[in-house]
């Protein structure tokens, strides 16, 4: 298990609900624990990127706790697995390395499970991607969507997000077009690059459309969403390559979680698409 935290500061989460207790007891979870006897009792370390409200984000009635969905799953499969969590905040571009460098167990913080991001770990997919495109109030620059209307604008994206390269590919087609390429400025997290928008700062920030959503809700009259797109990719957990038995236990915990309707409540829970969960599929570059 997890020896260095990076030096960060780790808080403890506990989901203590009567549904969670529930799903400890069942037939399929009690069988994964003998199966798995490994994991059962022990501490896993899961590294988050806590700045995504709906996901995971410090509960603001108590600083020492994160709250969201990403977090209540998290949860559910320690009950499923017999094992307990503790989370360690790190930059979203780091979450992968924290995992590779063995100082976090797994990665559950709305993560895109892309083929690329599979060369560093292996990916058991819960969630389709519907992305959303933010902009100020009445879309001034009429941005609709990942395509020739970003031309000329300025996007703030988070360092190591999927969108970065989708929007610097649209470089040459905007060059051809005989406009400007879109320019990219680079944040650590969602609010850095939401506050770049309702600063002026940015034209757009095209990030899940959960995220966006919250965006717009926290600021409805200076924020809007242009519209959604869908995108290639799935939301997954990430686990070490080596650590094919975690994986596989997660699968196994990850379904039962899903029969039970435990996922579908805790996305109606915090507001998430419902429509988006999908069945677990492990995703892997071997």
């Amino acid at each position: 298990m997890v020896i260095s935290l990076l030096g960060a500061a780790v808080w403890m989460v506990h989901l203590g609900s009567a549904q969670a207790a529930g799903l400890a007891d069942s037939k399929v979870c009690q069988a994964l624990q003998a199966k798995y006897p490994q994991f059962k009792g022990k501490t896993l370390v899961d590294a988050i990127n806590p700045h995504t409200p709906g996901y995971e984000a410090l509960d603001p009635k108590d600083p020492n706790r994160y709250i969201g969905f990403d977090i209540d799953l998290a949860e559910a499969l320690g009950s499923c697995l017999g094992f307990s969590l503790k989370y360690t905040p790190v930059a979203f571009a780091a979450l992968l390395p924290t995992l590779q460098s063995g100082q976090a167990d797994l990665v559950i913080s709305d993560i895109y499970a892309t083929k690329e991001r599979a060369k560093a770990a292996d990916f058991i997919t819960y969630s389709k991607v519907f992305d959303g495109v933010l902009v100020a109030k009445g879309n001034p620059k009429k941005i609709d969507g990942i395509n020739l209307s970003m031309c000329g604008t300025t996007a703030a994206e988070n360092t190591g997000f999927v969108e970065v390269p989708l929007v610097q590919n649209l470089a040459e087609p905007c060059k051809a077009a005989g406009k400007p390429a879109p320019q990219l400025q680079l944040y650590d997290n969602n609010a850095s690059c939401i506050q770049a928008v309702l600063a002026g700062r940015a034209d757009t920030y095209i990030n899940d459309v959960n995220t966006v959503d919250q965006a717009v809700k926290a600021y409805p009259d200076k924020l809007s969403k242009a519209l959604a797109v869908t995108l290639p990719y799935h939301i997954g957990i990430g686990v070490s390559k080596s650590n094919t038995a975690l994986r596989d236990a997660i699968v196994a915990a990850l379904g039962e979680i899903q029969k039970s309707g435990m996922q579908l409540a805790m996305m109606k829970k915090w507001g998430l698409d419902q429509g988006a969960i999908e069945p677990p599929t492990i995703i892997s570059d071997k």
